[in-house]
């Protein structure tokens, strides 16, 4: 069987499409649910050399930074499982810089939401509140 390279771009580009589709929608029912819970966002999809800190938010007075994963299902593994150890090592990093910048210098925590979107069903989220550490790794 063979496949022009035209028609594997356009399935690749459908499916990533479809990936940054669900991306965006879990963010933005992150962002509600973390509002929901009494936290201020201060900052969405904030970058710092390679790493992307989906949001930035102020728990009381406890800097929160939230890394978001959102699945179509959890039949591999569970959303909040997907974030790696050299992925919480470039989140560190970020933070590390956005603190610099705001001069923010007292408690912080990293956040996971785990949000899985299964059709018509009510969104599944799961909040890990201190799910790792600052300095993780080094």
């Amino acid at each position: 069987m063979y496949f022009y390279v035209s028609e594997i771009k356009a399935q690749i580009s459908k499916t990533m499409g479809k990936h940054n589709e669900t991306g965006k929608k879990g963010e933005d029912l992150a962002n509600d649910f973390l509002i929901g819970e009494g936290f201020e966002i201060l900052e969405r999809n904030w970058r710092y050399g390679k790493a992307e800190l989906d949001i930035i938010g102020m728990d009381g007075r406890t800097m929160v930074f939230v890394e978001v994963k959102t699945r179509s299902d959890d039949l591999f593994e569970r959303p909040e499982d997907a974030v790696t150890t050299r992925k919480q090592r470039l989140l560190t990093q970020a933070a590390i810089g956005y603190m610099h910048k705001s001069g923010h210098d007292w408690a912080v925590r990293f956040d996971i939401l785990g949000i899985i979107l299964r059709g018509s069903h009510p969104p599944q989220i799961t909040h890990l509140k201190d799910a790792f550490f600052l300095g993780l790794g080094e």
